[in-house]
């Protein structure tokens, strides 16, 4: 199957698709709102529910955008390695949880953005510096 026909299908069939999906697929984390499907061979990861949805969505884009400098990107658009969206979502996550107690669990994203929102508000207010600061600590990529 060629790439265009691929995401043509893509679109189609995932409506939600997870901005964690890649830490899901190699268990680094998992959420209980994920749905995995298989598309042409591939394994993706969908989101149950639109509200959390947008919060992940959001809170990765953050997350994306506070870690260009760590990452040495000027451009926040242009498409990342997967060495780097791996640093991105699994150390941005473990980073957050690890800002929140060392005793959360990050086996439920959905769980941990809600605890995180408790504590500091907004996704606006989460201590972003601490985050990336310890995002190569608390994760040992590959």
């Amino acid at each position: 199957m060629d790439e265009n026909a691929y995401r043509q299908v893509l679109s189609t069939s995932i409506s939600r698709p997870c901005p964690f999906g890649k830490s899901i697929l190699t268990c680094c984390v998992s959420c209980s709102l994920a749905e995995k499907h298989n598309v042409a061979e591939r394994e993706l990861v969908a989101c149950s529910d639109e509200a959390s949805l947008q919060l992940c969505v959001e809170l990765h884009d953050v997350l994306r955008h506070n870690f260009s400098f760590a990452l040495h990107r000027r451009d926040t658009a242009e498409p990342l390695t997967h060495a780097q969206e791996m640093r991105i979502q699994c150390g941005g996550l473990k980073a957050l949880q690890y800002s929140l107690d060392e005793n959360v669990d990050v086996s439920d994203v959905a769980g941990l953005v809600a605890l995180a929102r408790e504590k500091y508000g907004e996704l606006a207010d989460f201590p972003y510096s601490l985050i990336v600061k310890n995002a190569n600590i608390v994760y040992k990529g590959r």
